[in-house]
């Protein structure tokens, strides 16, 4: 038996049994490996600590209602690792491999998968790695992948409630053209700064806007944005933003429910328009915003009068998470059963 309070489980890592990893060398991929270490031994010329070649997803595992092993969207988060290495020059993990890899590091930690209705998960970190030497500004002739899992509490713990986020001005997470549609590790660097002097001043996160203008919304902290008006789900389009796995399945979600959906650029002065707006990930699924301060402006845009999150949030929370647990039918077969 493992001595874990599933109740009280907070959002951080908790050692387990293996990880399972995969080397690239000669030009190709190897066979996935099981290993009970936590350390990577590396070179310390490897470019992932020079040159930044590191990207990583982060998806989770569910002890669904009929207890049941639940993976989502697995074929997303294999093609957005894809895309993520080629962005930065590293060697593509295969997709099939991908899921047989996350698929062996579930079942090998199994008992880390928290019961079904206390509200946690397990969370799986795929990365790859440039671990080859080099000094010269260039790709790695070799690489690793690594996948870990750890068991993580919910989110919110104290409800699904709204937080207050703030502008940002003085910081970019991410330039046009450059690497913010990938998950990468620097693009995560470049936001800490903003992150922290957020926190500093009361806000769950900071609200970034576009880096060249500075009139359009771009991203929330780490998450995707969205608002609602009018019946209908609206998400920022940039080429700066990281493509969401979870607001890919709200907007599904949103049309599903009835609701129109626009992925389009949206002006900040549009914010007081919206009735509801979140900020959505694989964290927290929907973290519902209550109200955006623009600091430089004097100006507060408020989506919640009462500090509770709006219906169509709440509705497509409650159906994203129903779907993970199998407490929903799984109108789209986004879930895995192990």
């Amino acid at each position: 038996m493992i001595d874990i309070d599933w109740k009280n489980l907070a959002f951080g890592y908790v050692k387990t049994d293996y990880n399972v990893r995969c080397y690239y060398r000669n030009g190709q991929w190897g066979e996935l490996e099981v290993s009970s270490s936590e350390e990577i031994p590396m070179h310390m010329a490897a470019t992932c600590l020079h040159y930044g070649q590191e990207a990583f997803e982060g998806l989770k595992a569910f002890r669904g209602k009929d207890n049941k092993i639940r993976l989502f969207r697995i074929d997303e988060n294999a093609k957005r690792l894809q895309a993520s290495c080629a962005g930065i020059m590293m060697a593509e993990f295969p997709i099939e491999k991908f899921k047989e890899a996350v698929r062996k590091v579930v079942k090998l930690n199994e008992r880390f998968i928290p019961p079904y209705g206390t509200g946690a998960s397990l969370y799986i970190r795929p990365l790859v790695i440039g671990t080859g030497a080099q000094v010269g500004v260039k790709p790695a002739s070799e690489y690793l992948f690594v996948v870990f899992v750890t068991p993580v509490g919910p989110y919110f713990k104290g409800g699904f409630k709204t937080t207050p986020f703030v502008i940002t001005r003085k910081y970019d997470r991410a330039a046009p053209l450059g690497t913010g549609t990938f998950k990468i590790g620097g693009n995560y660097a470049a936001s800490l700064r903003a992150g922290q002097e957020a926190a500093k001043g009361g806000y769950s996160n900071v609200f970034y806007l576009d880096a060249i203008e500075k009139k359009y919304i771009d991203e929330c902290g780490a998450a995707n944005f969205f608002g609602v008006k009018n019946n209908t789900y609206i998400t920022p389009k940039s080429n700066s933003i990281l493509p969401s796995i979870t607001n890919k399945s709200l907007l599904q979600l949103a049309e599903h429910l009835g609701m129109k959906v626009e992925r389009r650029p949206i002006a900040l002065e549009e914010l007081e328009t919206f009735e509801e707006a979140g900020a959505c990930g694989t964290a927290a699924v929907i973290s519902p915003i209550g109200y955006i301060d623009d600091l430089d402006n004097n100006k507060r845009y408020t989506f919640s009068k009462d500090g509770e999150p709006g219906p169509w949030s709440t509705k497509l929370f409650k159906l994203l998470q129903g779907i993970q647990y199998g407490e929903e039918k799984d109108v789209f077969n986004w879930c895995e059963i192990l």
